[in-house]
């Protein structure tokens, strides 16, 4: 039971680092507004946000750097609960 859980954990995450990567080039290109790139927005919206409030981007330096410190969290984040899903 357990290694199918991690393997969840696992790829639950692995497509959210995905799914933010898309987001960091969506947001470089000029994208039309459809259901995808609404879906891709919608979802990472939440934890990027969270860090653009954390961390507001500075007037004058135009790259956001919450993609940054929201994947090296999440990394930390998918750690633990992998260690304790191993414990498990």
């Amino acid at each position: 039971m357990s290694v199918s859980l991690y393997s969840i954990v696992r790829t639950v995450f692995n497509v959210y680092y995905i799914l933010i990567f898309i987001r960091i080039i969506l947001s470089w290109i000029n994208t039309p507004d459809n259901a995808v790139t609404r879906f891709i927005y919608e979802v990472t919206e939440p934890v990027l946000g969270l860090f653009r409030r954390l961390i507001p981007p500075r007037p004058g330096f135009p790259l956001d750097l919450s993609p940054i410190f929201a994947y090296i969290v999440l990394q930390i984040i998918e750690t633990l609960i992998l260690r304790l899903i191993m414990t498990i």
